[in-house]
């Protein structure tokens, strides 16, 4: 059984950093799929960035050149560095096991429960 748990969310403001981690259990990601994702308040999940088990990567548009996703297969965890935060990353982020490479909730087979990041102005 797949168990996602993750942490580092927080309050931080403009122009500062975070780094959340995923804690995988049950899920070989080395020859699979996974990614972040988040809600905003009043919107709709959304992907965030997604990695592939050889390292290949893709993001969002509005995070390009500010997040990092990346994978430590030796201590089973995914994490997501961002930088430069806005007030509009603010959100709940989900780590996602994935069907495929794609930002897309379609795609998405585990969910974890969510770690909670707030940017102020």
């Amino acid at each position: 059984q797949v168990q996602l748990v993750e942490s580092g969310g927080g309050s931080v403001q403009a122009g500062g950093s975070l780094r959340l981690s995923c804690a995988v259990f049950g899920y070989a990601y080395s020859s699979n799929y996974m990614g972040w994702f988040r809600r905003a308040p009043g919107k709709e999940r959304e992907g965030v960035a997604v990695i592939a088990g050889d390292g290949s990567t893709s993001y969002a548009d509005s995070v390009k050149g500010r997040f990092t996703i990346s994978q430590d297969s030796a201590k089973n965890t995914l994490c997501l560095q961002m930088n430069s935060l806005k007030p509009e990353d603010t959100g709940m982020y989900y780590c996602a096991t994935l069907r495929g490479c794609a930002l897309s909730i379609d795609v998405v087979r585990d969910w974890g429960q969510g770690t909670q990041v707030t940017v102020s102005s």
